[in-house]
């Protein structure tokens, strides 16, 4: 295909790595996004979310920018902005809304916006259209056009890179779909799927996560209940596992962008509709209450005022994403009900632990009563029982949330071995 011009607005987990791929295969590519400090790391061929390597930034020219006014050279804008849901869990579009208007500003007869956020059904046609009409006086459907092309990229993941997710693509109309179909098709070689409709698009990038944020419950839920009976969670799985078609699920905190967001999404345009959602909701309570629940299991057998290093931060391991993550809940917790607790995490610094309102700690600034230990950084597994058992006062607590560790090493060391 002819090479294309295209802005990529928004440069975070999503975007760079969208605008990476379609500078590296040829086309030109401006990256804008509000924060000047990321831009200016980005130019100096950094990127702290380490989804790309320094080599791999520097392997392909990008214009990165702040100023809006570089996206009117561009015939496609593409759109990767966060969805996240307000404090009462409602979806908040503010962020989005707020990067249509500038976009809308900059919009040129015969550009292309194309939307990644995920987001409930109509929201690309019916609350994005009308904000790039209003700010632009331009007509759309005749002076531009709208795609939708839900963003699959798994942070952290260094196998399903995007080139390698099949990529779901829809337009306003077919000109623009076919447009969109060979320009994702430049850079993906797993395959193009053609939704009929924005909608359809939407709604199937909503479902995926959902469908996941429900498996989750389910055995977050069967945890609970082997727990009550005593038996171990995770033999309990792998003989169940054993079977062809048993979907294997691990139960844990279920924190991120996208798992514990989007079912919000569902539920709210269920709701706009005068719907109620069920199976949707009784999932998010599930895995909602699971620091609650951690917690709760831990405090049985220490009490309160006890040391407690709780490792791990982020939302999944070896990357320094804290979106969402469900273990700060875990610390916050602890410290409402008294315990004397400290938070450790090899990628997320000092002085931003502090900044979230906990005690920084290590391994190295024992001894503990109890270790919390929830998310499987590599630095942790390297370490194993032995090393976390080391950081804790004789006949201390492992709490040890994916059951990653050996429990016969933990307990003979003498100390006390617990798992979700």
């Amino acid at each position: 295909m002819q090479p294309k011009t295209i802005a990529v607005v928004g440069l975070g987990y999503v975007g760079l790595p969208l605008a990476h791929a379609f500078a590296k295969a040829g086309h030109g590519v401006v990256g804008y996004d509000i924060s000047q400090s990321r831009v200016s790391e980005l130019r100096k061929g950094h990127d702290r979310t380490l989804e790309l390597t320094d080599a791999q930034l520097k392997s392909a020219p990008i214009e990165f920018t702040t100023d809006p006014a570089a996206m009117e050279k561009c015939g496609i804008i593409i759109l990767a902005i966060p969805t996240p849901v307000d404090d009462d869990n409602n979806p908040d579009l503010s962020l989005v809304e707020s990067a249509t208007a500038v976009t809308g500003r900059h919009l040129k007869k015969g550009m292309i916006v194309v939307y990644e956020s995920t987001v409930y059904p109509g929201v690309t046609e019916e609350r994005c259209g009308p904000i790039l009409e209003r700010e632009s006086g331009l007509k759309c459907g005749a002076d531009f056009t709208l795609g939708y092309s839900p963003e699959r990229i798994n942070p952290g993941d260094k196998l399903h890179t995007i080139d390698k997710i099949i990529k779901v693509v829809a337009g306003q109309d077919d000109r623009t779909t076919d447009v969109l179909c060979e320009l994702y098709g430049s850079i993906v070689t797993a395959g193009i799927h053609r939704a009929p409709s924005i909608k359809v698009a939407e709604m199937a990038k909503a479902i995926e996560n959902a469908q996941r944020d429900l498996n989750i419950a389910y055995v977050n839920e069967i945890a609970m209940l082997c727990n009550r009976i005593d038996i171990p969670t995770k033999a309990v799985l792998e003989a169940a596992g054993t079977k062809w078609n048993f979907l294997k699920f691990q139960p844990g905190l279920v924190g991120g962008h996208c798992i514990g967001i989007d079912p919000y999404y569902l539920a709210e345009k269920a709701r706009l509709l005068g719907m109620q959602t069920h199976v949707i909701n009784a999932g998010r309570s599930i895995n909602d209450d699971m620091s609650e629940y951690i917690v709760n299991e831990v405090a049985k057998k220490i009490p309160g005022g006890c040391r407690v290093l709780v490792l791990g931060l982020t939302f999944k391991e070896n990357m320094p994403d804290t979106r969402n993550s469900k273990a700060h809940d875990v610390v916050h917790q602890f410290q409402k009900m008294g315990y004397d607790t400290y938070a450790h995490d090899p990628y997320i610094s000092t002085e931003e632990i502090v900044n979230q309102n906990m005690k920084p700690g290590s391994l190295n600034s024992g001894p503990y009563d109890a270790i919390v230990f929830l998310v499987p950084h590599k630095e942790y597994l390297e370490a194993g029982a032995k090393g976390l058992s080391c950081a804790l006062k004789p006949g201390g607590l492992i709490y040890d949330l994916k059951s990653l560790l050996d429990r016969r090493k933990v307990t003979e060391t003498g100390m006390k071995y617990m798992a979700l």
